[in-house]
């Protein structure tokens, strides 16, 4: 079968998550499935696997390799001399060193702005899979009142910290926060993968945070790519190209009032129900996985036809 002019290519997506049950947790593994089923829309062969499999055998059968660089750094296996070995810095840029960007034939980046002086970057942000993270997935407004989605990842993340002393009706799910708040507040420690879209469409508001050197080199978390493509309403702390994005319809604030006051009148701080729609069509277009396989595919093969 040809693609676009080319033969269809095999290809996999390597994660930085464990294998097993335990990968299952990660957002990661998630992301690379949503990119491989986008690739296979676009009439490639792709698979994914954990970053254990990094040196299988089955990487010989690879023309295309793409490593979501997450927290954990994987090495490439170029035994295939003709295989193009992709990385795609999704998390934790201040992880990448030029030893590890020199040894891929391109580093995407999933930032607009970060622009590393070790390496040439080509920016393509995070995505969404809009099949799933639709409006329809839920009734708007008809679920919790403030949603954040997450884990403690051990510290008491500001913005759930900032939620807490504004007095807003929070729903909790993830692990870790009977430490830092009180049982009220969780309604899980984990939240299914397949229950997150109903969870953002229902929700008034949904809460979005990021490590601070991604918010500060514009790594935009994926959670604003999933709940815009749903149609509801995002406060986040302040991110280094968030309004290029999202424009209004994701707040930042800077202060506890400031935060309290955005959640007090919704109506008033975001725009309606028919603009929130709209704007979800345009995330879904812009930047869903078909949109993200449609940019690799053509990089893969213009350098192709250089080789």
């Amino acid at each position: 079968m040809k693609i676009f002019g080319q033969r269809k290519l095999r290809w996999t997506v390597l994660t930085s998550a464990p294998g097993g049950k335990a990968g299952e947790q990660w957002g990661d593994t998630w992301f690379a499935r949503d990119l491989v089923d986008a690739l296979r829309k676009l009439g490639q062969d792709a698979h994914t696997t954990s970053r254990q499999n990094a040196h299988s055998l089955e990487r010989e059968n690879d023309d295309v390799v793409v490593v979501l660089r997450g927290l954990t750094e994987v090495k490439p296996n170029r035994s295939k001399k003709n295989s193009i070995w992709i990385l795609w810095v999704i998390s934790h840029p201040e992880l990448v060193t030029q030893d590890e960007a020199s040894r891929y034939d391109v580093v995407f980046a999933a930032s607009n702005h970060w622009n590393p002086d070790f390496v040439d970057v080509r920016p393509l942000l995070q995505a969404t899979n809009p099949s799933r993270f639709t409006p329809s997935a839920g009734i708007a407004d008809s679920g919790d009142e403030v949603l954040f989605v997450g884990s403690t990842r051990g510290v008491f993340r500001p913005i759930v910290k900032d939620a807490m002393e504004a007095n807003l009706e929070l729903s909790l799910y993830g692990v870790g926060w009977q430490e830092y708040v009180g049982v009220e507040k969780i309604k899980a420690d984990f939240l299914a993968n397949d229950q997150l879209p109903s969870a953002y469409a229902r929700a008034q508001v949904v809460l979005n945070d990021h490590h601070q050197f991604m918010a500060d080199t514009g790594f935009l978390s994926n959670r604003l790519f999933d709940a815009a493509a749903t149609g509801t309403r995002i406060i986040s702390d302040p991110a280094l190209g968030l309004s290029e994005v999202f424009g209004d319809h994701v707040r930042s604030y800077s202060s506890v009032a400031e935060l309290a006051a955005i959640a007090s009148d919704v109506d008033a701080a975001f725009p309606g129900f028919d603009e929130r729609m709209k704007f979800a069509d345009e995330i879904a277009t812009l930047h869903s996985f078909v949109a993200r396989a449609k940019e690799l595919i053509a990089f893969v093969q213009d350098k192709r036809v250089k080789k």
